[in-house]
């Protein structure tokens, strides 16, 4: 089933679309970060070339991960929870790491990520999530 008709399902709870639409938010984040990485890199701006492209590697990886995990989970799999929840707590450490930093765009970063983390955890813990993604639902 293609995703977006998968999306728009009847029998896909809106607390699993606003779950993926967060997922999907924090991989349009680290795409966007990956590019900035590379941007720095390209430019001549990054001190180690090893450390930057390891750097979009694996925020590019994480992405992708994330991005196969919204598709199991719109397809009633549970197989996608777990990268999910994990990559959330990853999320909510790094955000307090930046918001502990104290310059002004990290701050104001690490709150919007630690928002949108815990927003998806709460979600993906929800007894509607939790049925359409485990097989316990019911098919009406």
């Amino acid at each position: 089933m293609p995703v977006l008709e998968a999306f728009f399902a009847p029998r896909v709870p809106a607390f699993l679309r606003a779950l993926v639409i967060g997922v999907l938010a924090e991989v349009i984040g680290l795409v966007a970060f990956a590019v900035v990485l590379l941007g720095e890199l390209l430019t001549g701006g990054s001190m180690s070339v090893g450390v930057s492209l390891f750097l979009v590697l694996f925020l590019l990886g994480v992405a992708w991960v994330l991005v196969v995990c919204c598709r199991a989970l719109l397809a009633g799999r549970r197989s996608g929870r777990g990268p999910v929840v994990t990559w959330q707590l990853f999320q909510i450490i790094g955000s307090i790491a930046a918001i502990g930093s104290g310059g002004g765009p990290a701050v104001a970063g690490g709150w919007a990520a630690l928002v949108v983390a815990v927003g998806v955890g709460v979600l993906l813990m929800t007894p509607s999530v939790v049925a359409a993604t485990s097989g316990t639902r019911s098919e009406d």
